[in-house]
């Protein structure tokens, strides 16, 4: 590693921890944003890791800074804290870093983070000890770490899964199914009768992933609830494994209460792919509230990108569904479509009008194709993050045993695991 040949220049190393962090923060956002790429993830990471280096050629200067940074441990602090902390093999560091997430979970994101952006070589010995650790809460990030980088944690997992921590449990049973481990599903099985409601869950989307079409099947709508946490998760999983009769009664119950349910209906119109619901997804365009959402499920069947094709509109004046800067406008959520398009209900009119004898009804589509894996592969390298997010799904589910791939890796990562791959 380069040291420096005089003294830090602290305004500028300063910078350094700021921004990172900042630029950590935004990532939080970008992995799931619907109009980000792999190239787009790939230039921020390059930002955020610019900044790590300029942290780590400061030596302990840096170091001390993004440890004062921890009096405020957010996200964005906490992962620059740990990668330093890793990086310098600091385990009095890494140990107070511990105790921060453990009391404040919102920070436990950047820890997990930090393990995750790492080089693999760093975590060397460390994951190692952390695996075999009494504390739950350490094996817990150990394995959230080994499948961020696409390790099988080996026999700890099991043991992990019959642990009495139940929040150890959980990651676990994730786990499962991230690392493709098909020697785990009669474990994911019966952990569907689990004490804990993220017990049930992970081992019935584990289950899932590894090939189970039954007893997981018939648990996951358990979590459809109105208020489950995991119920969009859920929903998801359902439509992308079910065959079409199966995905269209699910819609069809979700339509009998369309007033409560309609985000997860058009989010799971886009989902089943069928593009007999083309039509009505572009009827719903029409609603200022809807027309965006709408959109996306439509390009999610079709797979047009409609700023590209100028099939998009600049946004309606007086419209605005997330917080602004009035001071008096106690609207403070973040509008859960921003970014994405808002669509010329005309000019989607017309392309499906030109368009529409290329896809047969009653046939699923992902991306303008029939689903295959092929296809999904070409998504997972080319598409935006959501839709990649699926592509990773498809991949994982269709092919039972094969490993979850992370679109929330570093972009450097992801490209080497994709030029492999290919």
């Amino acid at each position: 590693m380069l040291t420096l040949s005089r003294s830090p220049i602290p305004v500028v190393v300063q910078q350094h921890a700021e921004e990172s962090a900042i630029l950590r923060n935004v990532r939080t956002v970008l992995v799931r944003a619907p109009h980000v790429q792999l190239l787009h993830l790939r230039r921020l990471d390059d930002r955020i890791a610019a900044h790590l280096d300029g942290l780590a050629v400061a030596g302990e200067f840096g170091t001390k800074l993004c440890q004062a940074a921890l009096e405020t441990p957010g996200v964005g602090e906490t992962f620059a804290a740990a990668v330093r902390a890793i990086e310098d093999k600091d385990t009095q560091a890494l140990a107070r870093l511990f105790a921060i997430a453990q009391s404040l979970p919102e920070s436990e994101r950047g820890l997990v983070s930090a393990f995750g952006w790492v080089s693999a070589s760093l975590l060397q010995g460390t994951i190692k000890a952390l695996l075999s650790a009494d504390d739950p809460y350490r094996r817990r990030l150990a394995i959230a770490a080994c499948a961020s980088h696409q390790v099988d944690p080996g026999p700890a997992l099991a043991v992990a899964i019959a642990d009495g921590d139940h929040a150890l449990r959980a990651r676990a049973l994730r786990a499962a199914g991230e690392c493709g481990r098909r020697d785990l599903l009669p474990a994911s099985l019966k952990a569907l009768a689990d004490d804990d409601a993220a017990c049930r869950f992970w081992a019935a989307a584990s289950a899932v992933l590894l090939g189970d079409r039954e007893e997981a099947w018939r648990a996951l709508p358990k979590h459809l609830r109105v208020g489950n946490p995991h119920r969009e998760q859920a929903l998801r999983l359902l439509l992308m494994f079910a065959d079409l009769p199966a995905a269209h009664v699910l819609l069809q119950a979700l339509a009998r209460d369309a007033a409560h349910n309609m985000r997860l209906l058009l989010q799971g119109t886009g989902i089943v792919g069928d593009p007999q619901y083309v039509p009505w997804l572009i009827r719903q365009m029409e609603s200022p509230e809807l027309t965006r959402l709408a959109g996306e499920s439509f390009s999610l069947i079709t797979g047009v990108d409609l700023s590209y094709l100028d099939l998009d509109r600049p946004p309606p004046e007086g419209v605005d569904f997330g917080p602004n800067d009035n001071p008096d406008d106690a609207n403070v959520a973040i509008d859960p479509d921003d970014s994405l398009p808002w669509p010329d209900v005309a000019k989607v009119h017309d392309w499906w009008q030109a368009k529409q004898q290329n896809f047969q009804p009653r046939q699923r589509y992902f991306m303008g194709q029939p689903l295959n894996i092929d296809h999904c592969r070409r998504v997972l390298c080319e598409g935006q993050q959501r839709q990649r997010i699926a592509a990773a799904l498809y991949l994982s589910g269709l092919q039972p045993g094969t490993r979850l791939f992370p679109t929330n890796a570093p972009a450097w990562r992801q490209q080497r695991w994709l030029a492999r791959s290919d």
